[in-house]
């Protein structure tokens, strides 16, 4: 399962045209693309598409396809099309300010996700069961918030200085792309198993925001400065109930001197903090 947010401009009520460009991933009975033959009749194969049919593009704000909010053909369960509003400023709105923080997909829009990533069996709907969709939708959602916050939390002084707070613009799942911080601890883990755990991350996300800096010369975006953070999900021992727990290592990308000595800044003050506590009157 793949972390990520749908733009708020896929509506459950989108309506649904033929796509452009190379046309549907999924092989319905009256196309000669390559792909999985639904069950049913060719009408009721397009209207159960996981794929939405109003773009044939992927959004640049999240690298992922508008997501239909219509249920599936083999679907047992009834499943929400609602979506919830995050508490992430958007870096983008529209000409009328609306859309002003991200929404998360709804349970429906992740379940057709899962079937379009292969899931899902779309024959029998199995693998992963229909009454776990929102629950997985819940832990999604809460991952995010939670990166949110990280992110609040490195950004503060820049924050307080400015008198204005961080915006999200973009973000991309990179589930496949280690980053050099993930091999060095799974290296580690292998060395000295007995002090650092060897378990990879089971997903990567590279987030885009906008920090307030009256100094930048951004023309897009002005008063903002585009800061690029890397994020690695891990996934924790179960707690005293028995449910998973997650760990989220979130930092700034080493893609300049500031951002370097943001990272240095953040290890040292600890220290620093500890030996000299009126270092920073």
């Amino acid at each position: 399962m793949g972390w990520f947010w749908a733009d708020n401009q896929a509506r459950p009520s989108a309506q649904r045209v033929q796509t452009s460009g190379q046309g549907c991933p999924v092989k319905h009975r009256d196309e000669s693309t390559p792909g999985i033959v639904a069950a049913g009749g060719a009408a009721q194969e397009k209207a159960a598409c996981p794929v939405m049919h109003d773009s044939g593009a992927l959004n640049p704000l999240n690298n992922m396809p508008n997501l239909s909010a219509h249920r599936q053909a083999f679907q047992k369960l009834e499943l929400p099309t609602e979506r919830t509003v995050s508490s992430i400023p958007k870096g983008n709105t529209d000409a009328a300010g609306e859309g002003e923080f991200w929404e998360y997909p709804s349970p429906q829009q992740m379940y057709n996700a899962m079937v379009r990533k292969g899931k899902i069996d779309p024959y029998t709907g199995e693998e992963i069961p229909e009454d776990a969709v929102e629950s997985m939708v819940y832990v999604h959602n809460y991952l995010n918030e939670g990166c949110w916050e990280e992110i609040l939390d490195w950004e503060r002084r820049y924050s307080e200085a400015a008198a204005a707070h961080p915006k999200l613009l973009q973000f991309m799942g990179k589930p496949s792309q280690l980053t050099p911080r993930a091999r060095w601890y799974h290296l580690l883990g292998t060395l000295f198993p007995s002090k650092f755990s060897a378990e990879l991350p089971f997903d990567r996300h590279d987030w885009t925001i906008l920090r307030p800096d009256p100094a930048a010369s951004d023309p897009e975006h002005p008063g903002y400065r585009k800061v690029r953070y890397v994020i690695d999900f891990y996934a924790g021992p179960d707690d005293e109930n028995g449910l998973p727990t997650f760990n989220l290592d979130v930092r700034p990308g080493l893609d300049n001197v500031t951002n370097a000595r943001d990272r240095f800044y953040r290890w040292v003050s600890p220290i620093w903090d500890e030996f000299f506590p009126n270092w920073k009157k």
